[in-house]
């Protein structure tokens, strides 16, 4: 009884013993946790599929207790929709944020501006840029502060003056750099205006949310200028010119920075690295949400809709057609799509079938290629995101050459002799089955055939069949009906 006392008692300190070296193991991975920094990587245009991949990092490293997200940065640019639902997130997130253009060569423009300029921390790394910040209209062409006419001199005087105004506020430092002019510029319609000065007041807020420089913010958006990382340093747009990862952490440690609960003191010494790279489902989502890409998918999913209905039960092109469609439609959601666009590329794809159920000697097949083209140039209304005009082309050179063989085929068809009824039957050979004058019967494709002569005929002479009627056949000796 005493051995099974102790047996217990040292039953008792080993289950201690291990509950103790999990909470242990427990609380030093979660203080692993917060001392680790996320490095995410954007690449190319911004879109739905970026804006999804940054705000899931962002939520996990906020699951994790991260210390901070540092972001890599190269993008041209992108949808506006997308790049501030990323402002958005980030301005609310409990983890700091540092967007870092890097590497070498990469830049931040238009879009990538914003971003930059709403992070906790920016930096750059040597020899990128930044800058171009003027949203594009609708349509692709650019809102005032782009405007290059020739014939337009007061225009170019006025360009030049801010490029000699920026340079002394260079010579003078950022802070005396003076605003740019903000007065209306000619030919500038009510509704660029709005969306100029919108943008204009988002990122001058931006700006002096994190104490930066939002006077040439204000120039990045009304005149498209940039910047290189040296520049952006000296002139208050960045916060830190960083040769690699390291560097950047290292240089802002101990930095105060902005966050929507009130001021921060960053802790980035001996920070764990945990790398959160694009998944499959943000590659996919790329793809999907690529102009291109989502234009063809309609495309194949139409004609497989088309191709169902024309044989019902084939199963394979309405599956493929079916899901292909959904797939585009997901696509045209999250993008710009002009609607009137993709009326004018629906309405001419139905004239192209049209032309091959209806035949009109081309009326609805041009019509449809001409409206299908025009669709598709107007379908897309974002800086970055456009349909390829050599797709376009090479989708209506094939739908005009389908409708080139259809035409031929029922022009072929027409001039074919009759395969059915009884137009069929005229000049058909029959043979007779008995002697007659005037009525008899003969054998005709295998059948027997109440016929009529006038000629005598003789059993098993070969006659040509010359007219049809009811259930009579009038015949003739073959050389007789030659």
């Amino acid at each position: 009884m005493r051995w099974n006392t102790r047996q217990g008692i040292i039953l008792i300190l080993s289950l201690c013993c291990l509950a103790l070296g999990s909470v242990l193991a427990w609380h030093a991975q979660a203080q692993q946790a917060e001392r680790s920094a996320w490095v995410l990587t954007i690449d190319g245009a911004i879109g739905p599929a970026s804006n999804d991949y940054f705000q899931r990092g962002l939520r996990l490293a906020a699951e994790a207790n991260a210390e901070l997200v540092v972001v890599k940065l190269n993008t041209p640019g992108g949808l506006d929709a997308s790049m501030r639902e990323m402002i958005s997130a980030m301005l609310s997130s409990p983890v700091p944020v540092a967007f870092y253009v890097s590497p070498g060569g990469s830049r931040a423009a238009s879009a990538g501006t914003y971003l930059l300029y709403a992070s906790h921390v920016a930096a750059m790394a040597p020899a990128t840029h930044l800058g171009s910040a003027t949203p594009v209209q609708l349509g692709g062409g650019g809102l005032p502060g782009m405007d290059d006419e020739p014939d337009a001199p007061a225009e170019e005087a006025s360009d030049d003056a801010v490029a000699d105004e920026a340079a002394e506020a260079t010579s003078q430092g950022a802070d005396e750099a003076p605003a740019p002019e903000s007065e209306p510029r000619r030919g500038e319609t009510a509704m660029e205006r709005k969306v100029l000065e919108d943008a204009v007041a988002y990122i001058r807020g931006l700006a002096e949310r994190h104490g930066r420089n939002a006077d040439w913010a204000e120039a990045a958006v009304r005149e498209a200028v940039t910047l290189t990382s040296n520049e952006a340093l000296e002139r208050n747009v960045i916060d830190v010119l960083a040769s690699d990862l390291a560097d950047l952490l290292a240089q802002i440690d101990d930095r105060e920075v902005v966050m929507e609960s009130g001021t921060r003191v960053l802790d980035t010494t001996n920070l764990v690295i945990e790398t959160y790279d694009p998944d499959w489902r943000t590659e996919l989502l790329a793809v999907i949400t690529n102009p291109n890409v989502a234009y063809f998918l309609m495309i194949i999913g139409f004609y497989g809709l088309i191709f169902e209905l024309s044989n019902p039960g084939s199963l394979i092109p309405g599956t493929i057609g079916v899901i292909c469609l959904l797939l585009a439609l997901f696509a045209f959601q999250v993008l710009p799509v002009n609607y009137a666009g993709l009326a004018l590329i629906l309405v001419g794809l139905g004239l192209i079938v049209g032309e091959a159920f209806m035949p009109s000697f081309g009326i609805l097949g041009i019509g449809g290629v001409v409206a299908f083209v025009i669709g598709s140039v107007i379908l897309m209304d974002a800086e970055h995101l456009s349909i390829s005009l050599p797709m376009i082309g090479s989708v209506a050179g094939l739908a005009g050459l389908l409708m080139l063989w259809v035409m031929t085929r029922f022009v072929g068809l027409r001039r074919a002799p009759v395969r059915t009824g009884q137009e069929e039957l005229l000049h058909e050979q029959a043979i007779a089955q008995e002697d007659f004058e005037g009525e008899g019967h003969v054998r005709l494709h295998g059948e027997r055939w109440r016929a009529v002569s006038a000629a005598p005929v003789r059993r098993g002479q070969h006659l040509r069949v010359v007219r049809v009627d009811g259930l009579t056949v009038e015949v003739a000796p073959l050389d007789a009906a030659d």
